[in-house]
């Protein structure tokens, strides 16, 4: 009994504690429904986050279950499961990328600083219906992972390619519940463009080595995303100088989310394409010496052993007239 009064003053602040943080997060969340865009309370997915949050954890144990149940087995081949999924993700990309970029156009945007209209009006509830398919297009590309797990790609999973997908999908649910309309436009507009190209390249390679060995641009495609961000970061800073009408916190937020993307594209551009570059130049120039030394070595060898042949018989040949003529003059002697 003494334990126990001794252990209760230790454990019920704790208890009081938790209960008034779940309690005041819950409070926020209602508040922020208060301030959430009413037009798509009753879009698929956008009533509440559980079941972006159920798909994305699923993803996530994907992740972890699907190497083991591959690990026995053959890798699954998918070509033509491939060329229909990729190309299929164009059209869809080419879609958002046309309408945002024809709602926007017809509701005279500014590229400069655009606030949230919440109306019903036509072009901005067709912007909002891009940017969810948009959003939608981010759960879509879950299958990209799957599929690498199921070939056996598994050096392909990193964690560039989990934290771009996964954080893609979940966080862009925040952008449509809250702000779907202004400045998100401009860079679900951007990024729709570049994955037209990027499924492209990808529909393209999945047909075979008769086409694969036309596709010299992949490197190029990660250069586009790398300015992307850097133009990301630009158009947000200059939304926060001239104090737009937009949530400054996902100013701030997006910054820092495309800064991390910086570091991390950066990193696989310079392991990719510039650390290989001079061990490529290396093993090139070090396999043309061998070719040059072992060549050299083989014709100096056999100039060496056919001078020496004939060294050995310009030699003999004196030798033996020296012969000759020895026997000669003993003959005229005798």
């Amino acid at each position: 009994v003494v334990e126990g009064r001794d252990c209760m003053p230790l454990t019920t602040p704790a208890m009081e504690i938790v209960t008034h943080l779940i309690n005041d997060t819950i409070e926020f969340y209602k508040w922020t429904l208060t301030i959430a865009d009413k037009r798509v309370e009753k879009w698929p997915l956008m009533d509440n986050p559980l079941p972006t949050l159920a798909i994305s954890t699923s993803y996530l144990l994907f992740l972890w279950l699907g190497p083991k149940y591959m690990k026995n087995r053959e890798p699954f081949q998918l070509r033509k499961t491939l060329i229909v999924y990729n190309f299929s993700m164009v059209f869809l990309n080419f879609f958002i990328f046309k309408e945002l970029f024809m709602a926007t156009r017809a509701a005279r945007y500014s590229y400069i600083c655009q606030s949230v209209d919440y109306s019903d009006d036509p072009n901005e509830v067709r912007v909002a219906g891009a940017l969810w398919w948009y959003f939608i297009s981010k759960g879509i590309e879950y299958l990209d992972t799957v599929f690498f797990i199921l070939r056996k790609k598994f050096n392909q999973v990193t964690f560039l390619h989990v934290y771009h997908h996964c954080s893609m999908f979940t966080l862009w649910w925040i952008g449509i519940k809250w702000v779907a309309g202004g400045q998100s436009f401009f860079g679900a507009h951007m990024n729709a463009m570049i994955h037209v190209l990027m499924y492209l390249y990808y529909g393209l390679a999945s047909c075979g080595p008769k086409i694969q060995k036309y596709l010299w641009w992949k490197k190029y495609l990660t250069i586009i995303q790398m300015i992307q961000f850097h133009v990301t970061i630009g158009h947000t800073a200059l939304s926060l100088y001239v104090n737009c009408d937009f949530p400054h916190w996902m100013h701030y937020s997006l910054i820092c989310y495309a800064i991390t993307f910086i570091v991390l594209f950066g990193n696989f551009y310079y392991q990719t394409y510039r650390r290989q570059q001079p061990a490529r130049r290396d093993v090139s120039s070090s396999s043309k010496a061998g070719k040059a030394v072992s060549n050299g070595t083989l014709n100096g060898l056999s100039k060496a052993a056919n001078g020496a042949m004939l060294m050995g018989s310009k030699e003999e040949k004196p030798q033996e007239n020296s012969g000759r003529r020895k026997r000669k003059g003993r003959a005229k002697r005798d």
